[in-house]
């Protein structure tokens, strides 16, 4: 069973920082017996399938990065990225899950993360990275994401069907790589960079 060991082993994590996901991971069980933050039949594999899924994209990001989560729901990847030292902002119009986000960043003192509770569409506010984990079809993504990007990244994490959904973005320009995900032989991470909307 993959565990905290594991994941620090191959994230090369620090004691301290193992020790902030420990408290997020309880955090999330105590949290999801009231709402429902991620797929139960997930709850007893989060190192891998949320934690690891989540820290994999970090090699594609600088530190630099201003990055926006859309869709944050339980933190997936925006606030594993804030762990790992990344500026994270997490968008997320879901008042409780907001309330969830807000908890784990003052229980582990995350200086460099905020929440916004409101609608993605209502953001007015400019990134160089957009991230987000099973929100929507990539043509929706695009659409939520591209308002919020300034010549910047896009960088989904998508299931099996990605390809099928890559046919649908008739009205973007992009260029585009694709990395086998650690964590499922079904997901990928895609990374769209240089994205321009056709007219």
């Amino acid at each position: 069973m993959y565990g905290a060991g594991e994941f620090a082993k191959q994230f090369n994590v620090s004691r301290e920082t193992l020790e902030k996901f420990k408290l997020y991971e309880t955090l999330l069980i105590k949290w999801q017996k009231k709402i429902n933050l991620v797929a139960p039949s997930t709850v007893k594999d989060i190192w891998l399938r949320h934690f690891a899924d989540s820290a994999q994209i970090k090699d594609n990001l600088s530190i630099d990065d201003q990055i926006a989560d859309i869709g944050a729901g339980a933190g997936f990847p925006g606030l594993v990225l804030a762990i790992f030292g990344f500026n994270v902002t997490l968008i997320e119009s879901d008042q409780r899950k907001s309330m969830f986000l807000k908890t784990v960043m003052r229980a582990l003192s995350l200086e460099n993360c905020t929440v916004m509770n409101q609608r993605i569409e209502d953001v007015d506010q400019k990134f160089d990275v957009v991230t987000a984990r099973a929100l929507a079809p990539l043509d929706k993504l695009f659409d939520l994401s591209y308002p919020l990007i300034n010549q910047g990244k896009l960088l989904f994490l998508k299931g099996a069907n990605w390809q099928d959904e890559i046919d649908q973005l008739k009205n973007y320009k992009y260029k585009m790589s694709a990395e086998r995900s650690i964590s499922s032989e079904d997901s990928t991470i895609l990374i769209f960079e240089n994205v321009s909307r056709e007219t």
